[in-house]
């Protein structure tokens, strides 16, 4: 398994934000069948304010790559993105055309305990 993490922020307007959240308990089924078949085995999106925060968990040959390929050819996909795109911000340190920005692990709880161990 693999474990990837991302952050975006959302416009910062409630009703806007609570919209988002009400998409997002009903993800449309073309988008579910993408991700799962993808190789995401786990996704999971975190908010404090107008930030979110995404855990994607992914089997070990998960490719990211052929993921975007996959998203940019099925139009259902496209239109569930340009809706949650009139909700989303864009980082100010993303690259152009970058919405989720990948987080460094900085930290392993098990990885510390390992090494001060021997």
């Amino acid at each position: 398994m693999k474990q990837y993490c991302f952050a975006l922020d959302l416009q910062d307007d409630p009703e806007m934000i609570k919209e988002y959240i009400e998409h997002h308990k009903n993800v449309w089924p073309e988008v579910l069948e993408s991700i799962s078949t993808s190789g995401v085995t786990e996704m999971k999106i975190f908010h404090a304010g107008n930030r979110l925060f995404m855990i994607m968990e992914t089997s070990n040959d998960f490719d990211s790559d052929a993921k975007l390929k996959a998203d940019q050819d099925s139009t259902r996909v496209q239109e569930w993105e340009m809706l949650m795109d009139v909700y989303q911000k864009r980082l100010p340190f993303a690259k152009s055309g970058q919405k989720w920005v990948p987080l460094e692990n900085i930290f392993s709880l098990s990885d510390s305990l390992e090494s001060s161990i021997t």
